[in-house]
């Protein structure tokens, strides 16, 4: 059976001219992270790439400027493990930005050993789960200002 809403053959090309959009992407410097900035970015989006590590922030960067020379990407350094980094990183972006669509994309798994996070929470659950919802919380005010706002959290089938 074939919804209305989604076309059985959905590709990327449907995806119409994103130019006056700006977008964040955390884990966007690898896998699907990184996939869904270079689409965005090809439709015209502005794309903010959230990562723990500047230096792979940058070789996303990269990679994608190598594809695409103009495309308008930001890098933001944030521990979706560390509560203290996701309230200031919020905090900053909740003031000084108009996101229109959030992807809550990062995400650890496999975790071969007990670890927690900064605050004390079991690695997985705190960065995965407990990380996007405080930093789709944060950034509140920064998607209300958007006319359309959109958050896009993504889920491995084991974790559901």
């Amino acid at each position: 059976m074939t919804s209305t809403l989604a076309p059985a053959h959905w590709t990327p090309d449907r995806i119409g001219d994103l130019r006056d959009r700006v977008a964040l992407v955390t884990g966007g410097n690898s896998g699907i992270g990184l996939e869904t900035a270079r689409v965005l970015t090809r439709h015209g989006a502005r794309v903010l790439l959230a990562g723990r590590s500047q230096e792979k922030l940058d070789e996303a960067v990269a990679t994608l400027r190598n594809d695409q020379p103009t495309a308008r990407l930001d890098t933001v350094v944030l521990d979706l493990g560390s509560l203290g980094s996701i309230a200031e990183t919020s905090g900053r972006l909740a003031a000084t930005e108009t996101i229109d669509l959030l992807f809550n994309n990062a995400g650890v798994m496999n975790v071969p050993q007990r670890r927690t996070t900064s605050d004390g929470f079991e690695l997985t659950v705190g960065t995965n789960h407990l990380g996007h919802f405080a930093l789709t919380a944060g950034l509140l005010p920064a998607l209300r200002r958007a006319e359309a706002a959109r958050v896009v959290t993504v889920s491995a089938i084991a974790a559901t």
